[in-house]
């Protein structure tokens, strides 16, 4: 009996199987409204069979974006525009699932296929946010070092956009504290230079990240579930590390999260980061024994035995697949085949099962 297509249950939510679709950009919004490329999309890996679709990180403001081009969710308008996306996901037996985010100082760039750089005021760029004024690297502007008010007023917006998935039809968020955004600006001391209740110890860097937490937990309906992504390590000596990241799983448990997505990296440039099969796997396995949280694993995850490996030995609760959903919209429908398990194929593709 397979376990990665076995049902995960979470809270009042049941997951068809464990293989979710990770956030992934897209860069194709217009003033942060998804588009017919967006149901198009994320519809056809609900029809291939994952068990959770995630939106791409979706910005809780206008200047929280990482692009011009990203999906934001700061207005009524936003959450009308992705009810006809979350409706044909749960039409096709998936459940559908928003990240949301704040791109912190490494906001205002152009799309990758654009060369992904930093785009300047006059190119309707903006002054990016971050916990210190400290650049993400050469080239990039210097970010405006945020006041106590604006905090309150950030941790107002992501309170805001969880209502408003909800309004949207999601059934899952997930809060993006990782790959070098606003909130794992906080979290890492490679980023975080703050002198007031927000910077130094960890307990102080934490303040902010659990805050936002805390805040969204509250917003959120107590029957859906809240996960959280996270950067397990900076890949970096002196920076965050896979030990502050249990901690933090902890503490995000006792807030009320359910799921932590455990992938890495990406505070600063060039980072070392020792790409391959499964290598954040074990990131995911240390976070689901020693904090005692349900966990999901990313990164260079491919092939249905090792999907099933991890789950099955109990690494992680659920594996979470971007570049290889990218490749194959239907790679759960194969997986099933691959594996043995008589999985259910929509009516309207039948005839090739």
């Amino acid at each position: 009996m397979s376990i990665l297509f076995s049902p995960l249950i979470l809270r009042s939510i049941t997951f068809r199987n464990r293989i979710f679709v990770s956030p992934m950009c897209q860069y194709s919004s217009h003033d942060g409204l998804p588009a017919d490329w967006h149901l198009v999309h994320l519809g056809s890996r609900a029809v291939g069979g994952a068990g959770l679709v995630v939106v791409e990180a979706t910005a809780v403001s206008p200047e929280g974006r990482i692009s011009p081009d990203d999906s934001g969710i700061w207005s009524d308008v936003h959450a009308e525009a992705f009810v006809p996306i979350t409706r044909f996901i749960r039409e096709q037996g998936s459940v559908a699932g928003i990240q949301l985010a704040h791109a912190g100082r490494k906001g205002s760039c152009t799309p990758p296929w654009l060369g992904g750089g930093p785009l300047g005021l006059e190119a309707c760029g903006w002054q990016p946010l971050a916990p210190s004024a400290v650049h993400f690297d050469v080239g990039h502007p210097v970010p405006r070092a945020l006041t106590l008010d604006e905090l309150d007023e950030i941790e107002g917006q992501f309170r805001a956009a969880a209502r408003r998935a909800f309004l949207a039809g999601f059934q899952v968020v997930e809060l993006h504290m990782a790959h070098g955004y606003l909130l794992h600006e906080f979290l890492s001391p490679l980023v975080n230079f703050r002198n007031d209740d927000y910077g130094g110890s960890l307990e102080n860097r934490l303040r902010f990240p659990l805050r936002v937490a805390r805040a969204v937990r509250e917003e959120w309906p107590d029957e859906l579930p809240l996960f959280v992504r996270i950067s397990a390590t900076d890949w970096v000596e002196g920076g965050w590390d896979i030990d502050q990241s249990v901690l933090l799983a902890r503490r995000l448990k006792e807030i009320g999260v359910d799921l932590i997505d455990c992938s890495s990296g990406f505070a600063v440039p060039d980072e070392p980061i020792p790409f391959g099969p499964g290598f954040q796997v074990p990131f995911a396995a240390r976070i689901r024994t020693e904090a005692g949280i349900a966990s999901g694993a990313v990164g260079c995850i491919t092939e249905p035995a090792q999907a099933e490996q991890i789950v099955a030995t109990g690494q992680a609760d659920a594996v979470l697949l971007g570049r290889q959903m990218l490749r194959d919209p239907y790679w759960p429908l194969h997986a099933a085949k691959t594996l043995g398990v008589d999985m259910d194929w929509p009516n309207q593709y039948l005839r090739v099962k």
